[in-house]
């Protein structure tokens, strides 16, 4: 199928979970994760309508910007792999979002590191609710003491939390615990406004729960 059918087929998807769960045909947005798959797919999905992409790792996000620099007006990029203290530099430098900040030095290197001409990086903190070894991330309760003290930051703006739920029948329970996290961050008075839960598997679940904005890899460009 091809990435403008899939694009499609993806938005259908995202519309119709929130009718099913009472939203917004528009409350979520897509957020196309690109990582293994050429600037060509990129540009191609772009042509079909995406605007945010998001990558893995680093170097391979910075060579996309890097070939795609003629639409570096339109795009958003979005890291949303881990990111360790010694590579905050390029990503301040050239990101537009961070999903994966789950300590306060790696915060406050981004925030002394983002360029003064360019708009605030938009951070969310990543929960490890799974509880997976495996898994990078913040254990639930800690997600509002730094949410409070990254939110402070300058050149920085908190936009909320994201998280990969393990696939199962924990799913769920898992959704609902990342939602009820969400609604705390705004009981503690932060203006936060993203929830970003859900890929190609359970992003109907996670749009149910509350999800704000969905990563979607394998639905938009095809199996890696």
């Amino acid at each position: 199928m091809a990435i403008s059918d899939s694009l499609q087929a993806t938005k259908n998807r995202i519309a119709a979970a929130c009718v099913s769960a009472g939203r917004a045909p528009d409350a979520v947005r897509l957020l196309a994760v690109s990582k293994t798959f050429p600037a060509s797919a990129v540009r191609e999905a772009f042509a079909a309508g995406a605007q945010a992409f998001g990558e893995n790792y680093v170097q391979e996000g910075l060579a996309k910007i890097e070939a795609l620099i003629d639409l570096r007006s339109q795009l958003e990029w979005h890291l949303i792999g881990p990111l360790q203290s010694n590579k905050t530099r390029p990503v301040a430098e050239q990101f537009d979002w961070v999903h994966s900040v789950d300590r306060l030095k790696t915060a406050q290197r981004l925030s002394e590191q983002r360029p003064t001409g360019l708009p605030p990086l938009n951070v969310c903190l990543q929960i490890n609710i799974s509880g997976e070894a495996s898994k990078s991330g913040l254990l639930p309760a800690e997600a509002v003491p730094l949410a409070r003290q990254v939110a402070t930051l300058p050149r920085l703006r908190l936009r909320g939390l994201m998280a990969i739920p393990e696939p199962g029948p924990e799913a769920a329970a898992q959704h609902r615990a990342m939602a009820d996290l969400f609604d705390a961050l705004k009981a503690e008075g932060l203006a936060v406004d993203t929830l970003s839960l859900g890929m190609s598997a359970d992003l109907e679940a996670a749009i149910a729960a509350g999800s704000t904005m969905v990563r979607v890899g394998t639905a938009v460009f095809g199996t890696r």
